[in-house]
């Protein structure tokens, strides 16, 4: 592997084990031909492929951050799966899913952060509010904070819902540099005292070839069933340059982020 490509292990889908209902878009717990359990998110599913990129570059760039987060892989469902399934929503989304999909090792046994029960070291608080900020994650709140406590350790998951860029993206260059205000209901800003601090120390460690090594993991087949007259390789430089861009105009969302927890403490 060169020092410019980053790659994800690729499974076959076998066994459909559950849907998990509370998940927009009707991701499910399904077995892979390595044996393991995945958190299984559906090219078919409602949200799309958006959600599907949003899911894998927010993931990588949490754990290039050093956060914690479930395995991501590609995961293939073969077109002759699902057909047993006796549920009619849950067949539908099966068949209109063959290919290649995107799951999250699951963490069996894991309960889910609560904000009033779990406290969070500043630090880390700081960490994963930054990273949301970035990524203009709208989906890290105290309705649904999509985060797990397993072996003791905060875990990161589900980070379809960012980048909502992506959805009208005509004028990226300008929603690069806008503050996140949707920030204000982060589960976690309140503990978060520690932002010029990581702020610096993301932005070395979150380098341009580093945000390009995990653009170009998008799977062109993702890309390609776009409606739009982009090649996949503008594309994919249209996500790198609102990163990077973003990177660099983090102060604005380091100060927005800044004031709308001193309103809250």
């Amino acid at each position: 592997m060169s020092a410019s490509e980053l790659t994800l292990r690729t499974v076959k889908v076998i066994r459909y084990v559950t849907p998990l209902r509370e998940g927009g878009s009707l991701p499910a717990i399904a077995e892979a031909d390595d044996g393991f359990l995945y958190v299984l998110k559906f090219r078919g599913a409602g949200q799309g492929i958006k959600a599907l990129v949003a899911e894998l570059i927010g993931g990588e760039i949490a754990r290039t951050l050093g956060l914690r987060i479930p395995e991501l892989v590609f995961a293939t469902l073969d077109p002759a799966f699902g057909r047993t399934e006796p549920d009619e929503e849950i067949q539908d989304l099966l068949k209109a899913s063959v290919g290649l999909n995107l799951g999250l090792h699951y963490l069996q046994s894991a309960i889910t952060f609560d904000p009033v029960v779990n406290d969070v070291d500043p630090l880390l608080a700081s960490k994963i509010v930054w990273m949301d900020c970035l990524l203009t994650n709208v989906d890290r709140t105290a309705r649904n904070t999509n985060m797990l406590y397993w072996n003791k350790e905060l875990w990161l998951i589900d980070h379809g819902a960012a980048l909502y860029f992506h959805h009208s993206w005509q004028q990226w260059e300008a929603q690069s540099i806008k503050p996140f205000t949707m920030v204000k209901d982060h589960v976690l800003l309140p503990f978060a005292s520690r932002l010029e601090e990581v702020n610096e120390q993301f932005r070395q460690l979150l380098t341009p070839e580093k945000i390009r090594q995990i653009v170009n993991t998008i799977p062109t087949d993702w890309l390609q069933t776009w409606a739009t007259e982009e090649t996949p390789e503008h594309i994919r430089d249209i996500y790198y340059g609102f990163l990077t861009k973003r990177l660099e105009a983090s102060e604005i969302f380091v100060k927005e982020a800044q004031h709308a927890r001193s309103v809250l403490i």
